[in-house]
């Protein structure tokens, strides 16, 4: 299967289970929600997580999508880049973790509540480029 195919199936959907490698070289797996954004596919994670710090030492993980009937799916394989933890309402991992929230639940009420609550909760951006992908999309 060809990655922009994948690409195309997983940005109609918003949720997936992520799969980071755990030091013991097993898969650490997560539900997540996610959006396809410029390329890649965007996750908010915590620092001090498992994701995060599997990430971090091994920067690698496969992201598998379904869709609502479970007919079809698609696996990527996916290298994956952590920005700097959210430290400031200014700062750029901010600004992405809106706009991941934007594309996955549209409008925040109260974007100041939002930056705080993402800054108090040590909150990432994990971006996931794809280098593979297989699957069943037909």
């Amino acid at each position: 299967m060809k990655i922009h195919h994948a690409m195309e199936f997983v940005g109609r959907h918003h949720r997936g289970v992520l799969a980071t490698v755990r030091a013991n070289g097993l898969p650490q797996m997560s539900n997540i929600v996610y959006s396809a954004i410029d390329g890649a596919v965007w996750v908010s994670v915590t620092d001090g997580r498992a994701k995060t710090a599997n990430l971090r030492r091994d920067p690698r993980a496969v992201l598998h999508v379904t869709s609502n009937d479970f007919a079809a799916y698609t696996v990527m394989e996916c290298d994956a880049e952590l920005s700097d933890v959210a430290r400031d309402p200014e700062d750029s991992t901010v600004a992405e973790l809106r706009r991941l929230y934007r594309n996955v639940s549209g409008e925040h009420p109260d974007w100041d509540e939002f930056d705080l609550a993402m800054i108090a909760d040590r909150r990432l951006v994990a971006k996931l480029y794809p280098v593979h992908s297989y699957g069943q999309l037909h």
